[in-house]
């Protein structure tokens, strides 16, 4: 096989009848690169092209240093290192012609940067070229320091800049007035020797001077406040008169841009008018007649021309100007939206939406328009639209704009379902006014795109629903129609089967009804089939299965006669795969079939969720999640204020307040909070999980999903001291989770792993029929002061259940013993690995002074060695004073022997 070099040499051969030289021409090299096949190829060429140029560099050749210098040029736009050859350009612009010189810069600008230590070298051989006669070597040279000047090139070469803005020739002025951007960007302090220049040029008669001078202008304003003020006083009537000539012009070839006469010199006046007239009145006022002359003159049927339009609307936005010009402007933006440009119509909505905080009313005669946008085929222009509209509804409008776009949702794309919905329950929980049109428009976004419907926002709903009790029988009635109707909507489902469950009595027998509603005939066994269809048809969704199950044996207390239905369709869910369904399902079937004495009483209606509460708990919930998408921020003590009993998030163990564990282990504490991934789990009252510190998990599944049932602790799963308990990993004997209740049973056998249902163990079966769940004894021990110091005194009082020895509660009271009220009061407590804790939220955060009443907290203590071990408590109070961040602890040791 033919090597590499050998292909190159076959090729160079056949090309040109002598090999690589120096003097190849640049056609030759590009067509002999162009047609090598591999990158291999590719390299070989280059490298013996460069070969050749370093040789030639060496021998001094000037005849052929131009073209082995451009030569180099295409070699590094190839991206191939050409750092050997910088010289090359110093030697070219050294030279005395102008073709040299011009090959020479161009190398310079290409070759070189502001970076490299060789452009030092350069600085002379600009300043001679700077002065030269001849003004097309002066362009090269201005060129060249427009492109590469660094700081120190600024400051040497300024005075000649300045000295060719003053020159005749009108391309040297541009180019002169063009290098003096870059000087000023470089080296800001220089910018107040070319205000007067600046200004001066603006009375040229020449486009591309005037463009020049205009940019010139503009990096001045940014560069010094002073030249801002100076350009302010000396421009504005120069750049009025500019505008005013350009927009009367007649027809010039040159400058015509589809019939508009110089569209550029146009939107470069509008740029710095705009920065000229920000914040000054008086600048402002002077500009209004030409803006208002060139927003109503400018044909909008071409696009130099909405180009002009768009950047005057840009202008009269950003300037203090009338509020008769900003609708004008605003009434331009409104023509973009019916183009069929695309791009016009995007631009144009976000301009709006930047107008809106300007002139409201202006924008919203453009609503209808803006409307048919959130329908438009393209994603970008439905989703600013969308965003546009979110920012127009207010109280007066609110309903019509939510009819348009529940009616646009139900044909929406699927991509855009999403954003919409997300936007049309925003719009309607701010603005509803009435619990009445709330629940309507509510039902109609769950019925169409239930699927896209939050949690959040349906635990909203279900708060609402439980606070208005004169709608409870219509909004039931009417979710039993729509689940009839959309039974696939998966947030549809959930609201509407946690309803039938809670009011089935109310959609049986037609209570509550509103004027002019239409009764609807349901039956008892119609309102269990409603539920039974949304079981099989949503079994794959644990939280809807679980909400089913949770209505149908409330159903089955409400209407008798169903129960024995009810209980069939429980038991079919006993060998589900999900856990959750499966656990369920013992439970409930154990419920059903032998204990109908406390069914009824366990089935209650839930009370009414307090909305106030449920408000803030949303709102601080939004705020966490917007605080963790950014840079976590630092939290000053006391500065997070979270309710009583719910300890603060830490990263490491609170060390400082445990070191009670007798074998050096760490203590753990277990709190009662609420965990927000679910909403179903707060609506249905289930704090977070109680896990015990020996690291066994609770008999109860670890998925708690709106686990009715999970009333006070699970079970010990300790056994006796020194008995290893092995984990649980799916039901074990199916054991009712009410067995807490039962004052004779205990769980202290060695718990194995199982993966079966074996045999039904009813823990209830102690109790009989007419045993009391609040009426158990319990033993009451002395009160202690747990601590006390010049300002805070804590007692506290003792209950423990005889059938349960382990399990003591607490009744704490902290009590203010100062003239000053304690604020953001936190109660944090930590115990040895042997005890469980779980803190009860308090009764309120703020300590009344001079002991004019307290705070009281409970506490559940479980003492997995007691009669070996006595109780001990680590405790700390953080609070405020007047502001101030206070913080006291203690240990608590005299407990009363036998806990």
């Amino acid at each position: 096989m033919d090597t590499v070099e050998k292909i190159v040499e076959d090729f160079a051969s056949d090309i040109a009848m002598s090999p690589f030289s120096s003097g190849t021409r640049l056609r030759d090299m590009i067509r002999a690169i162009r047609a090598c096949k591999t990158a291999a190829e590719e390299r070989a060429v280059v490298r013996r092209e460069c070969a050749a140029i370093r040789t030639a560099i060496s021998e001094n050749e000037p005849e052929l240093r131009h073209r082995n210098m451009a030569k180099l040029m295409f070699i590094h736009m190839l991206g191939y290192p050409t750092h050997f050859a910088q010289m090359e350009c110093l030697k070219l612009i050294a030279a005395a012609g102008y073709p040299e010189k011009r090959v020479g810069y161009l190398g310079l600008m290409l070759l070189l940067d502001e970076r490299q230590e060789v452009l030092m070298l350069v600085t002379n051989s600009l300043k001679q070229d700077l002065n030269h006669p001849n003004q097309f070597i002066v362009g090269l040279a201005l060129c060249a320091l427009g492109n590469i000047c660094s700081a120190e090139m600024a400051r040497d070469l300024s005075p000649e800049v300045e000295r060719l803005m003053r020159s005749r020739e009108v391309n040297t002025k541009k180019k002169a007035a063009l290098c003096s951007i870059r000087i000023v960007r470089k080296v800001p302090d220089l910018a107040e020797n070319f205000m007067a220049l600046a200004a001066s040029l603006l009375k040229e008669k020449h486009h591309g001077v005037l463009i020049s001078a205009i940019q010139l202008c503009t990096e001045l304003c940014k560069a010094s406040k002073d030249a801002l003020e100076y350009l302010r006083k000396n421009c504005i009537e120069g750049l009025v008169r500019i505008l005013r000539d350009v927009s009367n012009s007649s027809y010039a070839p040159e400058y015509d841009v589809s019939g508009i006469a110089d569209p550029f010199l146009h939107i470069r006046v509008l740029k710095l008018m705009r920065i000229l007239g920000q914040g000054d009145a008086d600048c402002s006022e002077y500009m209004n007649d030409i803006l208002a002359q060139v927003a109503t003159k400018t044909e909008s049927n071409k696009n130099a021309g909405n180009a002009i339009l768009y950047e005057c609307v840009q202008t009269i936005m950003g300037i203090e100007a009338t509020s008769g010009l900003r609708v004008l402007a605003i009434n331009i933006l409104g023509r973009f939206l019916s183009n069929r440009d695309n791009n016009i119509r995007y631009v144009a909505l976000n301009m709006l939406m930047r107008a809106i905080a300007v002139d409201v009313l202006a924008v919203q005669r453009h609503r209808t328009t803006i409307l048919e946008c959130v329908k438009d085929a393209d994603a970008s222009i439905r989703k600013r639209a969308l965003e546009l509209v979110f920012l127009l509804v207010n109280d007066t409008n609110v309903k019509p704009l939510t009819k348009e776009l529940i009616d646009y949702l139900s044909i929406a794309d699927p991509d855009f379902k999403g954003d919409l919905t997300e936007k049309l329950c925003s719009i309607v929980e701010k603005f509803s006014q009435e619990k009445l049109w709330y629940l309507d428009q509510m039902i109609k976004v769950l019925s169409l795109a239930g699927n896209h419907v939050k949690d959040d926002v349906c635990h909203a709903l279900i708060v609402v629903l439980s606070n208005g009790s004169e709608l409870q029988g219509y909004s039931v009635r009417s979710l039993y129609k729509a689940l009839q109707a959309y039974g696939k909507q998966g947030s549809l489902v959930r609201v509407a089967v946690w309803c039938i469950g809670e009011y089935g009595e109310m959609l049986v027998n037609n209570v509550g009804m509103l004027d002019g509603e239409e009764p609807v005939m349901v039956t008892e066994s119609g309102a269990v089939d409603a539920v039974e269809i949304a079981l099989n048809r949503h079994s794959a969704d644990a939280t809807t299965g679980a909400m089913c199950l949770v209505a149908l044996l409330k159903l089955s207390s409400r209407f008798p006669s169903t129960s024995e239905r009810v209980k069939q369709i429980v038991a079919r869910n006993k060998e589900n795969v999900v856990l959750e369904l499966q656990q369920r399902s013992i439970e409930f079937s154990s419920i059903i079939q032998r204990h109908q004495s406390i069914r009824s009483s366990l089935l209650e209606r839930m009370p009414v969720l307090d909305e106030a509460s449920y408000l803030v708990k949303r709102a601080t919930a939004t705020q966490a999640t917007i605080s963790a998408d950014k840079l976590a921020p630092t939290v000053a003590p006391g500065g997070l204020k979270l309710p009583n009993g719910v300890a603060k998030p830490t990263s490491a163990p609170l060390a400082d307040l445990l070191d009670l564990s007798s074998d050096g282990a760490p203590a753990s504490t277990t709190t009662s909070t609420t965990t927000p991934n679910g909403f179903l789990q707060d609506l249905l009252g289930i704090g977070g999980v109680s896990t015990g510190t020996t690291g066994v998990p609770s008999i109860a599944s670890t998925d708690i999903l709106m686990d009715l049932l999970s009333i006070g602790s699970s079970p010990s799963q300790n056994g006796t001291p020194g008995q290893e308990s092995k984990p649980v990993h799916a039901v074990p004997e199916a054991i009712d989770l009410l067995g807490s209740l039962s004052s004779t049973t205990s769980v202290s056998a060695e718990t194995k792993p199982t993966h079966l249902v074996s045999q039904d163990m009813d823990l209830l079966d102690g109790l009989s029929s007419s045993t009391s769940v609040s009426g158990l004894e319990k033993t009451v021990h002395p009160s202690i002061t747990a601590f006390q110091s010049a300002t805070l005194k804590i007692t506290f009082d003792f209950k423990r259940q005889p059938g349960n020895p382990r399990e003591t509660t607490i009744h704490a009271t902290f009590t203010n013993l100062t003239s000053s009220t304690y604020t953001d009061f936190i109660f944090q407590a930590a115990v040895p690995k042997f005890i469980q804790l779980k803190l009860d939220p308090a009764s309120g955060n703020t300590v009344p002074a001079n002991g004019n009443g307290s705070v009281t907290q409970g506490l559940n203590v479980t003492n997995n060695q007691q009669g070996q071990k006595p109780l001990a408590m680590r405790i700390r109070m953080s609070y405020k004073v007047n502001g101030e961040d206070r913080l006291e602890q203690g240990q608590v040791s005299n407990f009363p022997s036998g806990l």
